[in-house]
Order: C-alpha cells, then structure tokens, then sequence
C-alpha cells in the first residue's frame, strides 16, 4: 500500500517562485504541486514549506566529539547528537567533514577519522539518524601525513566531497599573519620565539607538501566522479590553481578579487551562513552580504553553526533589494545540490525526494516546525 503526504495551505518556495497551495508526496517522491488548499492532509497554517536544506561543509561533528582538549566522547553518540541538531535545523541532507591530516600538533590520530567514518555508517544501518550523511574530506594538504588520512577512505562509497586547503600563516585565510598571531598564539599559549617557530615549521611543510598533495588528492577524485573544492582563495592565481585541479566549488574566498573570478570561471561561490548572520567574517576576511549584493554568492554553508543555514537566506532576502527568498533559499538547496552532482533533491518538483521543511517566521529567526524525509516524518 502506498504511502502518502499531503501539505496544504503552505507558501510552498519553489526555486524561482513562492506559491500558496499544496504539494504531495507518495511513497517518497514528489507527485504533485498545486495551487489552493485541499480538503485533505496536513494544514501548514499558511507557514513556508522549503525543500530539505543541503549542508555541504560542517565541522560541527567534531565539538561533539572532542568537546574539550583531549576528550573524546563516544563516537555512535556523538554523531546521534550532531545529527539531532542538523535534523532541527531543517537540514536533511549533509555532507560531515572529516580532517585529513593537521596543521598542528593537537589534531586527530591516524585512524581517528576512519573510525568515526565508520561510526556515521553504522548508525545510519542502525536506523539511528534522521538526516541523510555523506562525507567531506578536508585535506589539510601542507600537512606531512595527509595521504596517509586520505588512504582509509580510497573506496569509501560516501565520500562525495574533497576540499583542499592549506592553513600555513601568509596562505589564504591567514594572508594577513596579524591575524594568524590573534587565532593561534592564544589558542596555543606560545610566547613569541614559539610562535616564531611555529611560523617557519608551518611555511616549511607548505612549501614543501601543498603542491604535490593538490594534485595526488585532485586526481585521485577526478578518478573516482568526487566533487573537488577549494579553500580560501585569496588571489586570481589560487583561482586559477583550482581551476586546474578540477575544482567545483570555492569555499570561503577570502578577498573579493578571487570571489569574483571564482564565480566568472564557473565555479559555484560558497560563504558561511554565520558569516551572514553576523555580518562578517571571524577571521576579518570579507563579508558575505557584500558577495551577494554583488551577485558572486552561490552557496551557503552552517560551517560551525547548523541553524544558521535556515537564518542566513531569510536575512539576505530581508537585507539585499537584488535577493528574493526562492533565490536565497536556492543557495542552501536546489545549488548545493547541483554543485555536487545530486540531481533528486534540493527542490520541490514532480519526480523529486520528497524532503520538506516547514518553517514559521514572523521575524528574526526562523523556527523550523517539522521535517520530513523522503516523506516521512523525522522531526
């Protein structure tokens, strides 16, 4: 027997339009969109019914896991716990970045990410979690043992995203090494001929590693149909070197020069929702209302916050003339899931994943009422 779910009296967001009626989903898919509202089903209220949300980087794994230096909490709990959190925030599918390699001496064994990796698969057996979970490597590639992180997830099935990046001071995020001293030398609690140290170790491993682990991580996705993206390019040329490797999408450009050729390439512009929410970068890089006023954001990513990947879209729609809400909200669904090559979801449309979100907003920050899945009810 066929299961179905019918939503009615919703504003229902479509990728270019927002329309009063009713959509329905039988055994999982999209049958039907519709004007007025229907005798049967479940009545929104006139709330916003938006596709599933995609979340294509988030760390946020990771302060369930190691919640304080040196602590390590159970793995199947961590990740039912981050899991909660991506599924009330309106997020139904996620991309949960693993690190491969370190910049520093206080990162994850060798091993560490695999287990966890095989954790995420197990709950998802188990039926634990609500929310859909793919893998995102971030490859830390100055780091000396990167490739050895890499290995363990070479036939992963659920690898779908690689980011390369490289965190050494006078790199991309960290151009501006006043900034790299504020992050790290507290953080780390170096006097300054530590941090001096620190420096040249850091720009030595870079120099030495960061080209070749580009190209071997680069090829090894190109290979295996894994979308490739870059991480905080600061200049026409860092564009230029990810256009080489293959790269999809441009995650976190630091300068406005490098958003833009980014966007003119091709590539698909990704900034933190965060970013938006406050206003500004944490790092005191750009800022992304000032992409999107200027027409180079593409994506939005939670980062290390779930629930602003729901907030960020309704305040670029409140802020920018230029930014409707279907095309704000096309930067956390339809987009994504473009950008890495997931042709089900991310719009309500016939034929398409029936992952919804009912979402109530008056003003400020939205409130996410219910969520579905493929249909069915998960929050």
């Amino acid at each position: 027997m066929s299961k179905e779910t019918i939503l009615t009296n919703a504003r229902i967001v479509l990728e270019d339009e927002i329309l009063m009626g009713t959509v329905v989903a039988r055994d999982g898919v999209i049958v039907d969109i519709d004007t007025g509202k229907s005798e049967h089903g479940e009545d929104m209220e006139g709330d916003y019914v938006l596709p599933g949300l995609i979340e294509l980087h988030t760390d946020h794994l990771e302060g369930h896991y190691a919640p304080r230096p040196g602590v390590r909490w159970d793995k199947i709990a961590a990740v039912q716990a981050h899991d909660a959190q991506i599924i009330s925030s309106g997020i139904t599918t996620v991309f949960d970045c693993l690190r491969m390699g370190s910049d520093e001496t206080d990162g994850f064994d060798l091993g560490e990410m695999r287990d966890m990796a095989d954790a995420i698969e197990q709950a998802e057996r188990e039926t634990r979690l609500k929310a859909q979970h793919f893998l995102h490597l971030r490859c830390e590639v100055s780091a000396a043992n990167v490739m050895e992180h890499f290995a363990g997830f070479e036939n992963d099935p659920h690898v779908k995203m690689a980011s390369l990046m490289d965190h050494a001071p006078g790199q991309r995020q960290f151009t501006d090494l006043e900034q790299y001293e504020l992050f790290y030398k507290p953080k780390r609690g170096m006097n300054d001929e530590a941090f001096k140290a620190f420096v040249a170790e850091r720009v030595a491993q870079s120099e030495r590693y960061s080209a070749r682990h580009r190209q071997m991580i680069s090829d090894h996705c190109a290979a295996r149909g894994i979308a490739v993206a870059s991480h905080d390019d600061a200049t026409v040329a860092h564009v230029e070197e990810a256009i080489g490797h293959g790269v999809a999408v441009a995650e976190f450009p630091t300068s406005f020069e490098a958003a833009k050729a980014s966007h003119k390439a091709g590539l698909s512009v990704l900034m933190g929702a965060p970013n938006v929410v406050r206003g500004k970068s944490h790092s005191g890089n750009i800022a992304a209302r000032d992409l999107a006023s200027a027409d180079v954001l593409d994506l939005l990513s939670s980062d290390y916050v779930p629930s602003s990947l729901l907030y960020a879209p309704f305040l670029l729609a409140d802020t920018i003339e230029t930014v409707t809400l279907p095309r704000a909200i096309r930067m956390v669904t339809a987009t994504s899931a473009r950008a890495v090559g997931l042709d089900d979801r991310g719009r309500i449309a016939q034929g398409l994943r029936a992952d919804f979100v009912r979402v109530f907003r008056p003003s400020g920050a939205p409130v996410v009422r219910s969520v579905w899945r493929s249909g069915k009810r998960v929050a």
